[in-house]
This record gives C-alpha cells, structure tokens and sequence, in this order.
C-alpha cells in the first residue's frame, strides 16, 4: 500500500518562503499558499535572484524589471504583499556563507515559524537535472534557518539590529521526490494557475501552449498526481524537516 502523506502542520501564523527564481513558487506551491493566506495567516516571498538570466532573447538590464513586475503581480493574487530580492546573480548563485548570511538575515527579518524552500537535491526525481541555482538556495535555506537562531553565527546580523531567531520550526521543501506532507490544493488551485499565468513574459518564450492551457495542465495534473497518497484530494507534497 502507498504511505500517505501527512497533512502539513497547521499551528503557525507566520510562513517565509526562500526560492532562487520569479516563478520558482508558482510552479511548486502556490495553491497551498493561497489557502494559507486566506486563513489569516502571514507569508512573505524572498527570491534570491530577479530571474534576470531567464529570456534569452532580453538583455537581463530589461529582464530584471520585467520579471519582478510580474513576480509582484503573482504573488499578490495569492494574496502576498510582502516581495524581497536580495540580487544574487541569476545562473551562478553561490552556496556559501555570503547566502547562508543573507537568507538568515531574511528569517531574523520576517521571524517565521514555517520557512518554505524548492528542491535542493541534485535531480527532480532521478528523471532530470536541477540547475545549480536551486540546489544553492534551498541547501542554504536549509542551513540558514538554524543560523538565524545562533547569535554567534553571523554576529554582524546582530549589530545591525537582526536579533536571533530560533522560532523556524518546519522547513518545507515543494518539488521534492520525498514528500512527508501535502496540503489541500483544491481551494487554492484556480488562484494557483492566474498566479502562475503572471510570468506570462517568461512562459510565452518557454512553450508554444497556450499560456492558460499551459498553466492549468501543469497545475491540475501535479495537484492530481499527489492525490493518490492524500486521501484522494488534489494536493500540494512537500517534504517537511522539523526543527
């Protein structure tokens, strides 16, 4: 029989989620965030990079404005108001202290209790490969979110008036191959797919699908594939590291 996965812990109100990429939420977990949102609680996006490397035919000066414009747009139909960048190059992100630094210094900012990130591992599913830029980020996230609660791990977040924060108690990863958790998609699926539609600059030059059409099989049929092993219901895996 299939191990079904758990529902995702509920006994939060503040949530920060840490990707590379405009779009990196909307492909993995926007769905999930909206019926959070909708709950009352709080989510705030950092994205490490402004997606400025993602169009080949844009020179990434116009690219960066373009992609955060419609990151904005995304993140506010699932009802986020909160978009950080912390303008690490698109393409050759780092994993290192500077980004540990900088990702720790977002959680000591935002002070979550759940802290979601994408696939840090090398593969999507031993099918294909994962670009460099998330194994970065989400590894990094990984570190960052106990680094932000040691005060004498980057000691200067201290001095700049970041205190420690030892709260983060989940970290989520979406897109993983070994989900623990999932969340209902349903609620927040349609929200998901005009979420997604926002990048439609991005998505125009990466298929020939209609845009919507695009979006919406994408969507539906991952919420779908995850509902074998949560009870029937389209849903959103992750795979949840408790702290």
């Amino acid at each position: 029989m299939t191990e079904q996965l758990k529902p995702m812990p509920t006994d939060w109100q503040r949530a920060l989620a840490v990707v590379a990429h405009p779009d990196d939420l909307e492909y993995g977990c926007a769905a999930a965030i909206a019926d959070w949102t909708d709950g009352g609680r709080e989510v705030a996006y950092v994205l490490a990079t402004r997606g400025e490397a993602g169009i080949d035919t844009l020179d990434p000066a116009t690219c960066a404005p373009l992609r955060e414009a419609e990151q904005r747009a995304s993140a506010a139909v699932v009802g986020v108001s909160t978009v950080e960048f912390l303008d690490h190059r698109d393409g050759v992100i780092e994993y290192g202290l500077g980004l540990r630094r900088d990702i720790a210094a977002a959680i000591r900012r935002h002070r979550p209790e759940l802290v979601i990130t994408l696939n840090h591992r090398d593969t999507w599913g031993g099918v294909a490969w994962n670009t460099p830029d998330h194994r970065a980020v989400g590894r990094a996230t990984l570190d960052a979110a106990a680094d932000a609660g040691n005060r004498w791990i980057f000691p200067e977040l201290t001095e700049q008036g970041l205190e420690p924060w030892n709260g983060v108690r989940w970290v989520a990863i979406a897109g993983s191959s070994s989900p623990t958790h999932a969340a209902d998609a349903t609620p927040g699926l349609e929200r998901s797919v005009k979420s997604l539609l926002e990048h439609r600059a991005y998505i125009e030059v990466l298929t020939d699908e209609d845009p919507e059409t695009y979006c919406r099989t994408f969507l539906t049929e991952n919420a779908q594939r995850a509902a074998e092993r949560f009870g029937g219901r389209p849903a959103v895996p992750f795979e949840v590291f408790a702290r």
